[in-house]
């Protein structure tokens, strides 16, 4: 098949782009870019159709891709490929129609070396993908979405997560309720799952806050934080102490801070082996853990006089 028109077929693929509740009807999304459709393809998710660049040689990536994938190949001009590509550099040679997952809370691998990141409202798609992204690079068991939020599989979400969307469970709830029923349950189970929320008025620095065990970390919306019911489920509200000129932190920025203190802290209860080193690896001289003199009093020491900041507020509530 060879599509050259903006006919029927192209208009699915386009609202699958830009319209949330065809992608939700439909049960697919696109997915664009190199590393998002080659992780997509290296964990399995169902790729349904591939759609390539008709009117250029493949690379041998695009042609290996194909054959992993095992999906339909659809050729489409170079005219439409770079319009539902979204980009300005150039046409893409692949486009990838992926299958929705199920928003099941039990893709969550529980246990002891629970992390699950709770992103409650989100409204920037951006902020999805890059707390995905970080998840994924901290070492979290998965993300969960809750409430009335931006989409996950919003095209803006999926670049910003650099392909982790596909390397890590990310979970969509309507509630906090559910979440809590699911923690009560492993709870029940004998997974203690300590529930820590990101707040300006938490009582503790984050680095004080034991987050080295089952922990479900909560980051609140970017204008309004946490709900009262998320707020009243924390065990622990934890703070980004600041200084500077910066009002606030940004919440996918405060949920990077919390997951790197989190696999701080399981590195050095050798919960967690040390990550590659990188822009997001962590040096040797952040492996102490919780209670490390060392460490915590040089923090402090950093951050003598700095007010508390609001860890998971932007400066949209400001």
């Amino acid at each position: 098949m060879r599509v050259t028109s903006r006919g029927a077929r192209f208009q699915e693929w386009a609202a699958l782009l830009g319209n949330r509740s065809k992608r939700q009807r439909r049960g697919e999304f696109i997915v664009q870019g190199v590393r998002p459709i080659t992780l997509a393809v290296r964990h399995g998710w169902p790729i349904r159709e591939l759609l390539y660049n008709a009117d250029a040689a493949l690379s041998r990536w695009a042609r290996e891709t194909q054959e992993a994938a095992r999906a339909a190949s659809v050729a489409v001009s170079a005219d439409l490929m770079a319009e539902l590509g979204g980009k300005d550099e150039g046409v893409p040679e692949l486009l990838a129609v992926v299958a929705l997952p199920a928003d099941e809370l039990s893709r969550i691998p529980a246990g002891p070396d629970l992390l699950a990141v709770v992103f409650d409202r989100p409204a920037s798609p951006g902020n999805i993908g890059t707390l995905i992204r970080s998840a994924d690079a901290f070492g979290a068991s998965g993300v969960i979405v809750t409430g009335h939020a931006a989409d996950v599989y919003d095209p803006r979400s999926v670049r910003a997560s650099t392909g982790s969307l596909f390397a890590l469970p990310v979970i969509r709830a309507p509630s906090h309720r559910p979440v809590l029923d699911w923690a009560a349950a492993l709870r029940a189970g004998g997974t203690g799952v300590a529930i820590v929320g990101a707040d300006e008025n938490g009582g503790r620095d984050a680095a004080d806050v034991d987050l080295a065990g089952p922990t479900l970390l909560l980051i609140g919306n970017e204008a309004t934080g946490l709900t009262a019911g998320w707020r009243d489920a924390c065990d622990e509200l934890a703070r980004i102490p600041m200084r500077g000129a910066a009002s606030s932190l940004n919440a996918a920025t405060a949920a990077s801070v919390l997951l790197y203190e989190s696999a701080r802290q399981r590195i050095a209860a050798g919960r967690l082996a040390p990550g590659r080193a990188g822009a997001a690896g962590l040096p040797q001289r952040d492996r102490d853990g919780p209670g490390a003199g060392r460490q915590r009093d040089h923090a402090r020491g950093q951050v003598e006089g700095a007010r508390a900041g609001p860890g998971n507020i932007s400066d949209e509530r400001r």
